[in-house]
């Protein structure tokens, strides 16, 4: 019969949506493990499987019979019942059940069916069987918005222009493909039972044989809520016909119903590729099993940190997966950025939010302010950036070279931090300028013109032994310290070190303390070497105290033990110590 070639159609259609992947029923396969990565493991479009999408669904109708009971319809008798649920039922030749309207009286008075699919649906066809005659004027609509709003989907009438004010036979381009359009076929009151009105969403639409590259078409089919609205039936009387009360002479208007077999909604669950199936949540709502690290009830967003590219629909040639942000596992979250994908060329736009590990940078992968790399760990390592530690006076600042890691000094500052002077300085006083330079002694300079270097030997005289550290030694000096060199200026004829005192063995006068201080020296001693000083060296100083007022500090001669110091004279100094509080010291 004609009513076999829009099924025809719509079955040629579906291949429009993508359906390389369909699987023919008839043919026994094995299926991959997951649909949507190939068996490498790679990632592929993937749809849900074509299904009436109608069936099992609860479809709302402005008018059911039955309710007042009549001859032909009771709601309370099952047997006698036309409910709207029969129009979604399991259908076949042995069990054809019929939804009924109440019989009208009055045209043209719409009657209407609403269809909830529960999500987004991209639909192939919608197709009505019909129990009574199909009706002269027939609205399809949809909504994508679950059923807030509403648009036409397809008009049939035999008075297009009159009742729809379409043309009865318009052409669709690609400038109004999403146009609804009215045509005047299905809409012959013969046959009086089985007729059908099939609708292909696809069908004449000029984009349809490249349907992923049209997102227009894409929008077109997609639907959540379908609504049949019959505007105008066939009025036996319109064809010549009388019924048994107008054959009577009975007057008034021509009663009528509508009756319904089956609707049906042909197409896919809308996953936008990123999905092989749909499954009910918590909520029990239909919603896309996605996968390619997409999400949404129709995978229609990225996941949570794949936000490297911009969400896309799968196509046959590329899966369009979201990728991951790379932040070398120092971030758990990012944002997309268009211009910074562009400047990739349009490979990368992800950008790393609170980098942590005291990372920075775009894909947290530089270390920052006051950090620098470990080059012997991998930048995703958790330890991979180290502080700074530059020292507070000797550097300049608290930002050290990302790789090096060295600290930027002040003059006559050295180290990795910054926290020594270097060679040819020597330490001061000044937070300013905490190292300055040695100034330089030439000894033979500082020897007066009546003593001559050769009278040096003579001179000095060392003792034997005079480097030992003993009792006897230690009970006859005034004063014993640990002392450091800092820096040496002339007054007079004297050489004033000043000096800090780091320990304090021994000591008969209270003004000499741990810290800085000053030591004498005369410069003939000093030109002689004896005692022999070098500045930032340490030494241990013995000697006898010389009360002057011009002097203030300590004093040493040629007679004083000044000894470059060792760490080993520590325990014997202290034990020298203890001996003479306990009353060991014989008196000079």
């Amino acid at each position: 019969r004609m009513e076999v070639l829009p099924l025809l159609r719509l079955l040629l259609t579906t291949a429009m949506l993508g359906l390389s992947q369909t699987v023919n029923p008839f043919v026994a396969q094995q299926s991959p493990p997951d649909p949507c990565y190939d068996e490498s493991g790679a990632p592929r479009r993937c749809i849900p499987e074509f299904v009436n999408a109608a069936f099992g669904k609860e479809v709302q109708a402005s008018s059911t019979c039955g309710k007042p009971p009549t001859r032909h319809c009771n709601a309370s008798d099952p047997r006698r019942a036309h409910p709207p649920a029969y129009l979604t039922d399991l259908n076949t030749a042995s069990n054809m059940t019929c939804w009924r309207s109440e019989t009208l009286h009055h045209s043209p008075q719409n009657v209407t069916l609403t269809l909830s699919l529960g999500k987004k649906f991209e639909v192939v066809y919608v197709s009505l069987q019909f129990c009574s005659p199909r009706p002269e004027s027939t609205a399809i609509l949809k909504s994508m918005d679950y059923g807030k709003t509403w648009m036409p989907y397809q008009y049939y009438s035999s008075q297009c222009r009159k009742i729809y004010g379409k043309p009865s036979k318009a052409t669709v381009t690609k400038q109004n493909e999403q146009e609804a359009l009215c045509t005047d076929g299905l809409t012959d009151l013969y046959p009086l039972t089985g007729g059908l009105i099939a609708f292909s969403t696809l069908d004449g639409r000029p984009s349809a044989q490249d349907f992923d590259s049209s997102p227009v078409l894409q929008d077109w089919v997609t639907a959540t809520d379908i609504r049949v609205v019959f505007s105008r039936p066939h009025l036996f009387r319109d064809l010549g016909s009388r019924d048994a009360a107008e054959e009577e002479g009975a007057a008034g208007p021509t009663p009528y119903y509508y009756a319904v077999g089956e609707l049906q909604v042909g197409g896919r669950c809308k996953c936008n590729g990123h999905a092989a199936r749909c499954v009910k949540d918590k909520e029990q709502k239909l919603v896309c099993d996605c996968k390619h690290n997409t999400e949404g009830p129709e995978c229609d967003r990225c996941k949570p940190f794949h936000y490297d590219r911009p969400w896309q629909r799968a196509s046959a040639r590329e899966a369009n997966e979201c990728l991951a942000c790379n932040c070398n596992l120092h971030a758990r979250r990012c944002r997309f950025n268009m211009e910074l994908f562009k400047l990739s060329g349009r490979k990368s736009g992800g950008v790393c939010l609170n980098c942590r590990h005291n990372t920075a940078g775009r894909h947290c992968h530089y270390c920052k302010e006051g950090f620098y790399r470990d080059l012997s760990k991998a930048i995703t390592d958790r330890k991979a950036c180290k502080a700074c530690d530059c020292h507070p006076v000797g550097a300049a600042g608290k930002t050290c070279n990302q790789t090096t890691g060295q600290c930027p000094c002040k003059d006559g500052v050295t180290g990795l931090t910054c926290n020594r002077c270097a060679k040819g300085y020597q330490q001061s006083r000044s937070p300013v300028a905490p190292c300055i330079k040695i100034p330089a002694i030439n000894p033979t300079s500082l020897v007066t013109s009546t003593e001559a270097p050769a009278d040096c030997d003579s001179y000095c005289k060392p003792a034997k032994g005079n480097y030992k550290i003993n009792m006897k030694k230690y009970c006859k000096k005034d004063y014993v310290v640990q002392v450091n060199i800092l820096e040496m200026e002339t007054v007079a004829n004297w050489a004033k070190f000043t000096i800090n005192i780091l320990s304090v063995y021994k000591c008969r006068d209270e003004r000499v303390k741990r810290g800085d201080n000053f030591l004498w020296i005369h410069l003939k001693d000093l030109s002689c070497k004896c005692p022999k000083i070098q500045i930032s060296k340490k030494y241990l100083v013995m000697g006898i105290s010389e009360n002057s007022t011009d002097r203030p500090g300590l004093m040493a001669d040629k007679n004083s033990l000044v000894i470059q110091w060792r760490d080993a004279w520590t325990r014997r100094l202290r034990k020298l110590q203890r001996r003479e509080k306990k009353g060991k010291c014989v008196k000079p």
